[in-house]
Order: C-alpha cells, then structure tokens, then sequence
C-alpha cells in the first residue's frame, strides 16, 4: 500500500454528488501498483452520447492519450476507463498493445465497439502496465457500476493527490434543469499544456460533438492552461466532457444557441473550480496564490509574464516563508522575455500597491503586505503599463514537503 500523505491544509470537501442522466459509473481495486486500494474506474454511457476532449502537447504521450485522440474522431462514446499508479507512458508497443487489452475487455462488457472506449491511465512513466488485470477485474468492475459511483471514481483516479476532486452545477436550458458534474486529479507535474492531469465532466444535456469541443477549448484556456505547481507539463494530461442528452431538451448544435449561455457560464466555472482544486493540493503546497497581469502588449503576453511569476522557485518560495519580497516578482517578470518596462511597471500583494512606475511609492508601508503573505490565499497583481494586454494564472508555493513527496515517488 502506497503511504497515505497527509491533507493539504487547502483541501475541499467534495460537494454532494448526484446521479447524471446518463451514466453509471464506479471502482474497484486491480492490484496495478499497490495492494488493495482502489485504482481502476470506469464510466459507462447511454448510446448517443457525445464526447469532447483536450490532450497534453507532450511530445512523449502516453499510449492512452493517443487511443483517446483517435476514439475523439467519432465524436460520441460508450465507455470511459481510468487506471492509477502506472502512466503506460515509455512503454513502446507493450504500451499499445495494453490500451487495446483494456479498450477490448470495457467493450466486451458495454456490448459497444472498443473505439468507442476512452482510455486514461496516470502513475509511474517507463513501467509496463499489466492491462491483463484491468480485464480480469472488468466484470466486476461492471457489475458495480450505479448512477451514484462518483466519490468512488474520484477517488479512484488519485495518485499523489490528497483529497478527491468533484465539482457540479445545476442550469437550465429549455425550461428543463441539465446537470454538469466533474472529477479530476492532479497534484504535481502540472504545468497543463492544454488541460489538466486528469479530468472528466459529464452532462445529461443534449450538446453536439462540435459544440463540446468548441466549449471544452475555451473553458480550459481560463482554467485548466491557466495553473501550474511546478512548471512540469505531464505525458498524460486530459480532460473528456460526455453529453449524454438524456434530459430531452433540444439538441444545441451551435454557439450562437441563446439556450448556450447559462449553461457554457456554469460550464466555465465548474472547469475552473476542479482547476483550482489541482492547485490546491500541489504538492507540499501550504498557500494558492494568484497573479492577475494588465498593460500588457496582448493576452498572451500577460499569460506568459503571469506564469514566469507563477513558475519562479524564487517566487514561490518566498510566499513558502511569507517573505514580502517584492523584487523576486520583479525578477520573474523580467525574465520572462515578454516586453516590460520597467519605468512604467506598478507592482502589488494583497491589493496594497507597492511599487508605481518603476519606483517604491513614497511612504509605502509594508505591514499590511506582510499579514497578507500571512494569510492561505495570496493575491499578487501586475500593471506593465504598455497596452490592454491582460490574464489571471494561479499557482502554489514551493515548501520542502514538494521534495519529500518526489524524492520517493516510486518507493
């Protein structure tokens, strides 16, 4: 068994969870990695169902990432199967063939096509994955799937991290409530390059493919690419959204839906909520800090200066010690080869304004600063004074128990 590590001092409760129209889903324990805990989950979906996704830019994915990518082509799906503690990454064609043993055995079950069989792993990079006991433990694994499997699926996905991740939301379209709920898991190597470690919501509305994927891009820009731990962009990031329609509201097909807006709000927000819980239990971490950046020369810009500051061991370290060291905010925006200037650069903690134009402001009292930095939620803002350029990132501080928990992952 895996040495439990202890709650982070940021960890959520998870909210009450739901059944969604649509799905069952549920966990056992497979025996991949650690004796006896929980560590293969599996969703199943009613016919008809649309999938969405977004995947690491990794140039060494895992083979789940690149079964996933190509089950995406239809657009619909039947099943979903998560694994934790092997990665099945760097593994070659053992790693492949795994993904097929596993797609088969859930399609055996589901009475679908194994392309219709989304496949996630994480754990351990460069260890083959025994995708025998994943079909062993399939029909057992099927005959508990229910409408209320959820705490056991989030939990079941967690590797490093320190609590469960859910989020839901109840909206309406049509006069009808729709539901969106999601797990996720993630704790270290998180730097998303297009989403998050792991992540999947599912909704009883009816949403085409095409809309999904269109809602799931911009959503994981504000949430999901918009937090890191530690600037280590993992081989299995993925976040799947499922619409099962079974609510029998009208099928969106398009953006412009007037019927769209409500729900792509609570869409972005729950997204944005399981985001939050990833920093929240980085690892080590003691306190979530957010950078927001104006007067950039363009969003992306700002995005970039904000993570240079997010990423700094520097940075973080100093919220770590509740040190209210300006100049190592500073440092990270100069490093970050963005345009800067520094005679038109205002710098603030905690809404107090430290710095304007280039220069301490005059009487500047830290007190203030310094109980903020004190405080488990730390807020620090940037004005580059150039342009209307602007972004929000959020990120962790960087405390020995980061180096305790990596320095014996795999023991």
């Amino acid at each position: 068994m895996a040495k439990a590590l202890p709650l982070s001092p940021l960890a959520q409760p998870l909210p009450r969870l739901e059944p969604v129209a649509g799905v069952r889903l549920g966990a056992v324990a497979a025996q991949i990695r650690y004796k006896d805990r929980t560590d293969l989950m599996m969703m199943e979906f009613e016919p008809g169902t649309t999938a969405a996704g977004v995947f690491t830019r990794s140039k060494c994915p895992a083979a789940p990432i690149d079964w996933s990518r190509a089950a995406l082509a239809q657009g619909t799906a039947r099943a979903l199967v998560v694994n934790s503690g092997n990665a099945n990454v760097f593994t070659g064609r053992a790693g492949v063939h795994a993904t097929q043993i596993s797609a088969a055995a859930a399609a055996r079950v589901v009475h679908c096509a194994a392309t219709e069989v989304f496949l996630a792993s994480t754990g351990v990079i460069g260890e083959p994955l025994d995708a025998e006991r994943i079909s062993d433990a399939m029909p057992a694994l099927y005959d508990k799937l229910s409408p209320d499997g959820w705490e056991d699926a989030a939990r079941a996905i967690m590797t490093t991290d320190t609590f469960p991740k859910a989020a839901t939301r109840k909206v309406e379209i049509a006069g009808e409530t729709v539901t969106i709920q999601g797990i996720a898991k993630g704790s270290g190597m998180i730097a998303p390059d297009m989403a998050t470690m792991l992540g999947f919501v599912v909704t009883d509305a009816a949403i085409s493919h095409d809309v999904l994927q269109a809602l799931l891009h911009m959503g994981t820009d504000r949430s999901f690419n918009a937090i890191t731990v530690d600037s280590d962009t993992s081989t299995s990031d993925m976040v799947l959204v499922f619409a099962t329609g079974q609510t029998g509201t009208p099928p969106i097909t398009s953006l412009a839906d007037p019927q769209l807006t409500a729900f792509r709000e609570a869409f972005d927000s729950l997204l944005l909520e399981l985001a939050l819980m990833v920093v929240r239990d980085g690892e080590g971490a003691s306190k979530l800090f957010s950078v927001k950046v104006n007067g950039a020369v363009s969003d992306e810009s700002a995005k970039k200066i904000a993570l240079a500051i997010g990423n700094s061991p520097l940075v973080k370290t100093a919220i770590a010690g509740e040190d209210a060291n300006w100049g190592r905010i500073v440092m990270a925006v100069g490093k970050s080869g963005e345009p800067a200037n520094r005679d038109t650069l205002s710098v603030a903690i905690g809404n107090t304004w430290i710095a304007r134009m280039g220069t301490v402001i005059e009487g500047y009292d830290e007190a203030p600063v310094i109980a903020h930095m004190k405080g488990r939620e730390i807020e620090i803002q940037i004005d580059l004074g150039l342009a209307n350029g602007h972004a929000q990132i959020w990120s962790c501080d960087l405390t020995h128990g980061y180096i305790d928990i990596n320095g014996s992952y795999r023991s």
